[in-house]
């Protein structure tokens, strides 16, 4: 059951921005490390970037560190994943996660709670 929404996925320009957002309808995940994963046609899903219950910590993939940003806002039940510099290899759908015991994991399995994801297209 979908308890995560996602939503600012697109399509754009290699070089551009994108801003996602994670929202939770009715729930509140304020406790919960909340993280960002991609999975690309034929590919597994990937870590992209996570960050702890209340925004002190914040870890991101080789791949988009330095051009991605994970912030929270707790009074909103929101997690935002800020997106420049992209490349046509970010294009993937990006899903939103929460999980209730690993602050920081890396990990799929770790996570309790999905969204459906959000496309996001680079063209080169």
């Amino acid at each position: 059951q979908e308890q995560l929404v996602e939503s600012g996925g697109g399509l754009v320009q290699a070089g551009g921005s994108l801003s996602l957002v994670c929202t939770t309808p009715g729930r509140t995940f304020a406790l919960y490390g909340m993280a960002w994963f991609r999975q690309a046609p034929g590919k597994e899903r990937e870590f992209v970037a996570v960050i702890n219950w209340n925004g002190g910590t914040t870890e991101y993939s080789d791949s988009v560190k330095g051009r991605f940003t994970i912030s929270r806002d707790n009074v909103k039940n929101m997690v935002y994943l800020q997106m420049n510099n992209l490349e046509p290899e970010d294009t993937a759908v990006y899903y939103c996660a929460a999980s209730r015991l690993y602050s920081n994991s890396h990990y799929p399995d770790h996570y309790d709670y999905w969204g459906q994801g959000t496309q996001v297209t680079v063209s080169s």
